[in-house]
């Protein structure tokens, strides 16, 4: 990933907040049938994190155990227009571009079909996802929860390094970036708002 020092996410804690914000990652391998990229929803489980694939799903053939494998977590994103800066008034040079939050989280794979991983994947999956009062595997019959597991392969990611990219116009200046925050504000774009509000520019 391109990486100017001056979007460098240096902020752990952004990052797993992003992490867990957006669990539904894009997960990239190389295989001897070429890349492959599936998405996925990853959780931190302890120092590494936790997912399935279905069975059907061939990932679990092609990525060998072991194997070095790509994560990406794509946090909110939104479209900057060059007529919201005021400094293109005055210089007229100014172009589109994106703002951006992004994880990415290389790791080494180890897969596990045994029933006692899968149930703990899952669970810790829908006790995120569900809350204390949502859906719980307990509330499916035995025999069909038995099924589901069945038909599905653990694995964990035994985390390398992680590096985050926040790209919010943090290079622009104290105007410019104010203007930008007021157009994504009228995107809707609710979350990068507020985070570029935490940077504390005006």
């Amino acid at each position: 990933m391109y990486l100017p020092p001056h979007f460098i996410e240096a902020d752990p804690d952004e990052a797993d907040r992003l992490i867990a914000a957006f669990p539904l990652a894009t997960l990239v391998a190389q295989t001897t049938e070429g890349l492959v990229a599936d998405p996925l929803p990853l959780l931190r489980d302890g120092a590494g994190m936790i997912g399935h694939v279905a069975r059907a799903n061939r990932l679990h053939e092609l990525v060998m155990q072991g194997q070095e494998v790509l994560a990406v977590f794509q946090g909110e994103d939104g479209y900057v227009s060059p007529d919201w800066y005021p400094s293109k008034a005055d210089t007229h040079k100014a172009v589109p571009t994106w703002n951006y939050q992004v994880v990415q989280v290389t790791a080494q794979i180890r897969w596990d079909d045994s029933d006692k991983f899968k149930r703990r994947a899952v669970g810790l999956l829908t006790r995120k996802m569900e809350g204390a009062a949502g859906w719980k595997m307990a509330d499916a019959p035995r025999d069909y929860m038995d099924g589901m597991l069945a038909a599905i392969v653990g694995f964990e990611l035994q985390i390398v390094r992680i590096i985050a990219k926040t790209k919010l116009s943090q290079n622009r200046s104290d105007a410019d970036f104010a203007a930008v925050r007021d157009g994504l504000q009228r995107q809707g774009k609710a979350a990068l708002v507020a985070r570029m509000q935490a940077m504390g520019r005006d």
